[in-house]
């Protein structure tokens, strides 16, 4: 496993091929409009990891947001209307298709509540991750060593997370609505940045 920082953008032959890439984000903050994107993780599952610290004067990374756009890329995502929306806004593109794990935690593993990252891959990957590196500064100029591992843990399971939960939304007969809860899911994101982030639209009141 190599987990490989890239300034300002991806290579330009970065993922050639893939068919489905994990992504994840680090910001300085979780407020949307407040808080800046610092750094894009992303990982073919093949246990390699690339991390691209963005440039946030102009957040200029062609590579990063060719793929994002990719409609032959499924983008896995763990709470993805979060970092969906956060690209919407700074890097200005609609990241599409996605799949998002914890949306299909929630609608196969109903006999819990716990439905973190770290709790769905501690049980369904035997895998502990280590959430130390968190809340920490994503904006400096280096990353430490200990900051690039917590950010490459985050993408480097979600291929085998997919395929678990994959397998119990079928059994569960759930696939094809979390399918639907996917699609919807860039839509959500753009509520969230038009105004509506604390609303329920399909709510009675």
């Amino acid at each position: 496993m190599t987990n490989f920082v890239h300034v300002g953008d991806l290579p330009d032959d970065a993922f050639a091929g893939a068919t489905a890439v994990a992504i994840d984000s680090e910001t300085m903050g979780l407020r949307l409009g407040r808080d800046p994107l610092c750094v894009v993780q992303l990982s073919s599952g093949d246990g390699d990891a690339h991390l691209v610290q963005l440039d946030r004067a102009t957040y200029d990374a062609p590579n990063l947001k060719r793929l994002l756009t990719d409609p032959k890329i499924l983008k896995l995502f763990h709470f993805g209307r979060f970092d969906i929306a956060m690209f919407l806004l700074h890097l200005g593109v609609m990241t599409t298709p996605v799949y998002c794990t914890k949306i299909a935690s929630k609608l196969a593993r109903t006999y819990t509540d716990r439905h973190g990252l770290k709790d769905v891959t501690r049980e369904l990957m035997a895998v502990e991750l280590s959430k130390a590196q968190q809340s920490s500064d994503w904006g400096a100029a280096t990353l430490s060593p200990e900051q690039v591992a917590y950010a490459a843990s985050d993408v480097l399971h979600l291929h085998g997370l997919r395929d678990k939960l994959n397998a119990m939304l079928v059994r569960e007969g759930r696939m094809d609505l979390a399918q639907a809860c996917f699609d919807f899911l860039p839509h959500r994101a753009a509520l969230d940045l038009a105004g509506w982030e604390d609303v329920d639209i399909f709510a009675h009141t």
